[in-house]
């Protein structure tokens, strides 16, 4: 007897309180901040529950002021928190920063490229913008989270990409204890997707240990037993992270995706990661497992491979960038809302466009998304209309028009390796 999920989304993992500064400069010179949030994770339940879609947040917190912060922010977007555990030991994570991109490969003292030539900032762990004012290539996956426990991050020079400078504290925090112990497995198994990310497994070897609980080591589908969600695995390297984790980076991320279902990665986190490099095609080459693999390449846009069918591509919009934290996540919020409605490939694309656009255009912590039919009105551009389009701030409340999206009839039949199907509402 199966049992109808009650969730369309559950995310799992840590968030953090964070504090940006009211001007620009150094933190050393910043005289007062602004408290926010920050956790890939809960900016993908967020994102997915203010596009209508019921999500779940699980993760623990302190019992303490800052995890009452978290608990009360994120549920007011629309996520069901209940599953959150109270950690009466434990604090909850805390950092700051300034504005800027955060490094994904080693940077030297002063935060530029380091002398291996590795690139100093991630910009293709979201979607960029192409074109837009302000911009070069802006997308973040999400509010950093690559430092280690207690790290500062320098800024960059003037004169150089912008490299935000970060202090975490985040060292034994109350999320750091997640393991297959202390998360119950029912509460992740409400939902039609269950969604991870890196950044998780490197917090310590308990959460390590609960991701591959939740993918590797995921139990086979027997006879007549209820299937379990997709689970969806955002890569999220976060280079610093790693530098204290269990075990290096490279490998445990590798393994994680090839037991995923649907895997987000930038093409420079693949390159970072793995040393895979040679475009969209070089990277589905080293993960031919995920029956959906999507490659993010930044302002260029995204690539996505089902099953055994070849690439599908969908640029991305030209964006008038106002903060470029939190892309990445409403990438793949996008991305997951169409896989929830069974869309075909390029739209799912088009989606995840719309809402890393949102986010780029807006200020805020989460950005309002687009209503649906406004969504669907732009996706269904042709490729004229769709490079043509320009977004700038408060677009998501004033659209541009599209035509009415045509009925996309019955799927394709494949052959070979076909995408599993999300379990129904």
């Amino acid at each position: 007897m199966t049992t109808t999920p009650k969730t369309d989304v559950v995310c799992l993992g840590e968030s953090m309180v964070t504090f940006l500064p009211s001007r620009p400069g150094p933190l050393a010179d910043v005289p007062s901040f602004r408290r926010a949030i920050g956790g890939a994770e809960s900016n993908v339940a967020c994102a997915l529950a203010r596009a209508g879609y019921r999500t779940r947040w699980v993760s623990r917190v302190g019992a303490d002021g800052f995890g009452d912060h978290l608990l009360r922010t994120i549920a007011a977007h629309g996520v069901d928190t209940t599953a959150v555990e109270r950690d009466p030991d434990r604090p909850t994570g805390i950092y700051f920063r300034t504005d800027g991109e955060r490094a994904t490969g080693p940077t030297a003292p002063d935060g530029t490229a380091a002398p291996d030539g590795t690139a100093a900032t991630d910009s293709t762990d979201g979607i960029g913008s192409r074109e837009g004012a302000g911009t070069t290539d802006p997308a973040n996956g999400s509010a950093p989270t690559d430092g280690a426990p207690g790290t500062h991050l320098p800024a960059t020079p003037p004169g150089r990409g912008a490299v935000s400078e970060v202090v975490y504290y985040r060292a034994g925090s109350a999320a750091s204890a997640m393991s297959p112990a202390t998360v119950p497995a029912e509460a992740l198994r409400t939902g039609r997707v269950l969604h991870l990310t890196g950044i998780t497994a490197a917090l310590s070897a308990d959460c390590l240990a609960l991701l591959r609980a939740l993918t590797t080591d995921r139990p086979a589908v027997r006879d007549g037993a209820a299937p379990g969600p997709l689970v969806s695995f955002d890569v999220n390297y976060r280079v610093s992270l790693w530098r204290t984790a269990p075990e290096p980076g490279a490998g445990v991320l590798l393994e994680l995706a090839r037991h995923s279902d649907i895997v987000f990665v930038g093409e420079d986190e693949a390159a970072a990661a793995w040393g895979v490099t040679g475009g969209p095609d070089a990277v589905r080459a080293a993960l031919p497992e995920p029956a959906v693999l999507v490659v993010k390449q930044g302002s260029a846009g995204a690539t996505a491979y089902v099953g055994d069918s070849g690439p599908v591509f969908a640029p991305a919009l030209r964006v008038d960038v106002v903060s470029p934290i939190g892309a990445g996540d409403a990438f793949a919020a996008g991305f997951l809302a169409g896989t929830l409605r069974g869309l075909p490939v390029r739209e799912r694309l088009r989606h995840g466009h719309l809402l890393a656009a949102a986010a780029l255009t807006d200020a805020g912590d989460l950005a309002a998304p687009p209503a649906r039919e406004a969504a669907d009105r732009l996706v269904a551009l042709d490729e004229g209309d769709w490079g043509r389009l320009r977004l700038g701030p408060g677009w998501t409340s004033a659209p541009p028009h599209g035509p009415a999206p045509a009925d996309a009839g019955p799927p394709a039949p494949r052959t070979g390796r076909t995408e599993p199907e999300v379990p129904s509402a």
